[in-house]
């Protein structure tokens, strides 16, 4: 007769760079189910960003994630400009699409090495750290600051990109493009990371589409979609690129899949350079009218998803954020399931989860759907505790 154990992973667990919990019930090795719990890192973004002026918002927005902290104000002012029907001068699209790709070659370097570090392979980790150090020097060198660069605003952006820097943007990615080639043959061609990732964590198309998967967890499994083709911003419509996509389904669709978006990024930056017009980069803006407005752009990790509502003044009447590992995650339930125990944290890792970016909550009347809390509310709560806490340990 079987027995089941549970088995926890989290909330605080190496292999998890922010705190979220799984339940495992396993049968000797075999992980028969999972439990998913979330809400450890809730920190009231959307409420907070309605107490806030609509320019303040992308900087607010962008901390919401430090790895892809420019893909939320990149979506929320896509959102701002649908709301407001705003056209922004042509050279912004370009900059900000050379942006958004830079963070995806050093967001793809960081997944990389991380996976390499997961599977003891940590040569691959130093190699990925080694090559995503350049990306961010250029971007410190472009915007200021290693992340969060605050280039996004409503109508363009903050900063252009200097001709006397495209000379060291382009050496960066000629470096790249080499090191892409050796994290390739490292990587595809190396007989233990096969047989340690092939076959482990797999998500079939059908199931990818079943939990509504996006990014390279939804490409990896046979599902092409991505926001850069479907529905253009930037100037992702006046380069050429392909989508890669993969078959399996498994840790190693997923790392394939990753690896070869870094030749795309590489293709995509150095186009926007050769293209990219002379001219303004700001329309400007000065009202907000009333109205509602969606953006959506492809993150590293997949569509990330913001929706505002103006009511005229000068700040959001509502605005509402979906990051693309909100909709990633749960698809551990079913990829998770059937593997070992040591196989499953490697495939709570492959979907590259960002809890932080995850964690949205209201709180309301079960049976009436009514709120009963705002973000005030919980900030008080969670003080509260604190408090008591402090007081029991005898702080």
């Amino acid at each position: 007769m079987s027995h089941k154990v549970i088995i926890p992973i989290g909330p605080y667990h190496p292999l998890q760079e922010e705190p979220e919990f799984f339940r495992l019930y396993v049968e000797g090795e075999k992980v028969v189910d999972i439990d998913i719990v979330i809400g450890y890192m809730h920190r009231g973004i959307e409420e907070l960003c309605e107490h806030k002026h609509f320019d303040q918002v992308s900087f607010l927005v962008e901390r919401i994630c430090g790895i892809c902290s420019t893909s939320h104000p990149f979506a929320y002012v896509n959102a701002m400009e649908d709301l407001a029907k705003i056209k922004i001068p042509e050279r912004a699209l370009y900059i900000r699409t050379i942006i958004a790709e830079m963070e995806r070659l050093h967001s793809h370097l960081l997944w990389l090495g991380l996976a390499g570090h997961f599977i003891g392979y940590n040569t691959i980790w130093m190699w990925a750290w080694r090559y995503r150090e350049p990306i961010l020097d250029c971007f410190e060198m472009i915007t200021g600051n290693r992340n969060h660069y605050a280039m996004m605003k409503i109508g363009g952006v903050r900063r252009d990109i200097e001709d006397g820097h495209l000379s060291a943007l382009k050496k960066m990615l000629d470096e790249l493009a080499r090191a892409a080639d050796m994290f390739y043959g490292a990587v595809m061609d190396d007989p233990v990371i096969k047989a340690r990732l092939k076959g482990i964590g797999v998500l079939t198309k059908e199931q990818a589409i079943e939990w509504s998967v996006v990014g390279p967890t939804a490409r990896a499994s046979g599902v092409n979609i991505d926001v850069r083709k479907d529905d253009p911003y930037g100037a992702y419509d006046k380069v050429s690129w392909n989508v890669i996509v993969e078959k399996d389904g498994d840790v190693f669709a997923k790392t394939r899949v990753r690896i070869l978006e870094l030749y795309e990024s590489i293709r995509i930056i150095r186009q926007c350079i050769e293209k990219m017009p002379k001219g303004e980069i700001d329309a400007d803006i000065k009202e907000i009218p009333a109205g509602e407005g969606i953006g959506h752009v492809e993150a590293p990790r997949g569509e990330c998803f913001h929706y505002v509502k103006s009511d005229g003044t000068n700040r959001p009447l509502r605005h509402k954020i979906r990051a693309p590992s909100y909709m990633n995650v749960a698809s551990n339930k079913v990829a998770a399931v059937g593997g070992t125990i040591s196989d499953a944290a490697i495939t709570l890792a492959a979907v590259d989860p960002c809890y932080c970016c995850t964690e949205r909550v209201a709180v309301i009347q079960k049976d009436t759907d009514k709120k009963i809390m705002n973000g005030w509310d919980l900030i008080r709560l969670s003080q509260e505790k604190t408090e008591r806490l402090r007081r029991g340990l005898g702080f």
